[in-house]
């Protein structure tokens, strides 16, 4: 019975003639179903005008992240008025354009030569100067002190390699020892050590790399306690006693003496340390005041009296980096009153450079010959090829004439560096040429040791002009290293470019250049753009401070620390080995 009773119950509310009778809860009826219909459709509202703002957040998040790709990858984009360039102004381009497909692979590629000689290097030869793929073991060429892994640290850094930079970092923190009884050569530790560091700590602001760059370059200062301030080219690291090779007469090397401005100059700027500056630009300072109306100096110089001495004068080895120094500094300084002295040198120096210029038969290839007293010898150092990306650099502070005038020369620079390449059966350059009427150039030494310059140069006109040919020229290269150079266990050279004959030795220059050039010449621009970084000779990219210090004027009188210090970048590299 109570279950009927129930039922009858509620069957009495939901028939319609019970609320007919009671108008007052006919009312509260209707407002319970409005307020019911209001409040489903209030929800549903808001579900479908959430899902609506969902679909437009999602369309948003997919357009920004086309052009943050658009500009990863160079384009130029615009927001309401606004034009935003990834790659200082060129043409927008699509992120699935068969050029950009072609140079990402082409970046991968060299990045996988990156991997196979650092892992070579860290299972054969950690810690060590260089590896010897041959023989599976590690030689220290430059007192023990890792070159080749200070070498790559902003190698692996700017190519993304985390864990084998991570892994190098806890070396330089728990290994690296520069307390060494070894003689040791005063640029190639200044390039390699110093620069490798100071490079590392301006890309990573990891201040372990800065506090180890100042304790190696303490331990180079007393190299510059001369009578001229040119400084003696060797030096024991843990006793100091600088002396000068015995091969050079005691005379001081050029290029040993003229190419630690860069570091050093950072050095003390990153430090707040005058020391290092004012040692290198008194270099620049002395040889000024008897520099030559066509700015070519011999590659011996007296450190005692801070004269020339009669030697060959040339843009090869032991000449070459002074003068792309001279032209580094104006950069790193951002081009100001502070620097200018160094612009102008360059500029004469220049003038010089014209005058060594010479033409082959029959094909009209241009060369730059090396003189000695008044006679220019026809012959060229593969060394000498880091001209074209020095002279394409420069050509930005001419007036239009005079800059096109000197980037056509240096076109036609890299072209004949490019046929060092091509003309040898391995298509891998000789490590210098020789130049005789009627028959172009033929190799001269004949060994390869994974050098640098030629892709260097490449790297600077690519960058510069836009040209893609340089690009191809350079993957030819890359190719040509990859078919002849790589083993099992690294890279090496060749002993001789015409059979191919294979070396021992990966030089720490091949992992800290010739790689990293080959891999900015595939990357967008604004991978160590040009305009923020400044690379030294051995393609360690240091930032550009804006210098607003006093023009140093006098012998001795260091130039006062920049006040103003405006962080700036700009990117510019070439390297030099030499003997």
């Amino acid at each position: 019975m109570a279950r009927s009773r129930s039922s009858s119950t509620v069957w009495r509310y939901i028939n319609p003639a019970y609320y007919l009778k009671r108008p007052k809860r006919l009312a509260l009826l209707f407002i319970v179903f409005v307020f019911a219909t209001f409040f489903f459709w209030d929800r549903q509202t808001l579900l479908r005008d959430h899902e609506e703002e969902i679909s437009k957040l999602n369309e948003e998040v997919i357009h920004l992240r086309n052009l943050l790709e658009e500009l990863k990858n160079g384009g130029d984009i615009s927001i309401g008025k606004k034009k935003y360039s990834g790659e200082g102004g060129q043409a927008v381009k699509n992120m699935d354009s068969p050029d950009n497909i072609l140079d990402a692979q082409r970046r991968e590629r060299v990045k996988d030569a990156m991997l196979h000689a650092w892992s070579s290097y860290e299972k054969y030869a950690w810690g060590h100067d260089e590896l010897q793929p041959q023989t599976k073991n590690g030689v220290d060429s430059f007192g023990g002190l890792g070159a080749t892994l200070i070498d790559s640290l902003d190698t692996l850094f700017i190519m993304g390699l985390d864990e084998q930079f991570q892994r190098a970092r806890k070396w330089v923190a728990n290994s690296l020892d520069f307390n060494k009884n070894y003689d040791a050569s005063v640029f190639e530790t200044t390039i390699r050590v110093v620069g490798g560091l100071l490079s590392t700590y301006d890309l990573s602001g990891d201040k372990l790399f800065l506090d180890k760059a100042q304790d190696i370059a303490d331990r180079l200062l007393p190299a510059w306690n001369t009578e001229s301030g040119i400084p003696y080219n060797i030096i024991n690291l843990a006793h100091g006693n600088p002396h000068n090779p015995g091969w050079t007469g005691g005379d001081s090397i050029l290029a040993d003496s003229g190419t630690e401005q860069l570091e050093f100059i950072a050095l003390s700027q990153r430090t707040g340390d005058r020391k290092y500056q004012q040692k290198v630009e008194n270099v620049i300072l002395e040889l000024n005041r008897t520099f030559p109306d066509d700015g070519l100096l011999p590659i011996y110089i007296n450190p005692h009296k801070g004269t020339a001495s009669y030697s060959t004068i040339t843009f090869g080895a032991m000449g070459d980096s002074f003068y792309e120094y001279l032209l580094k500094v104006w950069i790193q300084g951002n081009r100001t009153a502070a620097v200018s002295h160094y612009r102008k040198m360059w500029e004469t120096s220049m003038k010089g450079l014209e005058s060594l210029v010479r033409r082959t038969t029959p094909s009209s290839f241009a060369y730059l010959g090396e003189k000695m007293g008044s006679s220019v010898n026809d012959k060229m150092d593969e060394l000498a090829c880091f001209a074209p990306g020095m002279l394409a650099l420069g050509s930005s502070g001419y007036s239009p004439d005079e800059a096109q005038k000197f980037l056509s020369l240096a076109e036609e620079l890299a072209w004949t560096c490019y046929n060092f390449y091509q003309s040898t059966p391995t298509k891998l350059a000789g490590e210098n040429y020789f130049f005789n009427d009627g028959q172009d150039m033929s190799v001269g030494t004949s060994w390869n040791i994974l050098r640098p310059e030629t892709v260097e140069s490449l790297f600077y006109l690519w960058r510069l002009t836009g040209n893609k040919t340089y690009q191809e020229w350079g993957w030819n290269i890359f190719q040509a290293f990859e078919k002849n150079s790589r083993v099992e266990s690294g890279y090496v050279g060749l002993k001789d470019v015409n059979t191919g004959v294979k070396d021992n030795m990966m030089q720490s220059f091949f992992l800290a250049e010739t790689l990293k050039y080959l891999y900015l010449l595939f990357s967008p621009s604004s991978v160590i753009s040009l305009d923020e970084w400044v690379f030294n000779t051995e393609a360690h990219p240091i930032k550009i401070v804006t210098r607003n210090d006093r023009a140093v004027s006098s012998g001795r009188s260091g130039g006062s620390e920049e006040s103003d210090r405006q962080l700036r970048t700009r990117k510019e590299g070439r390297f030099r080995v030499h003997h």
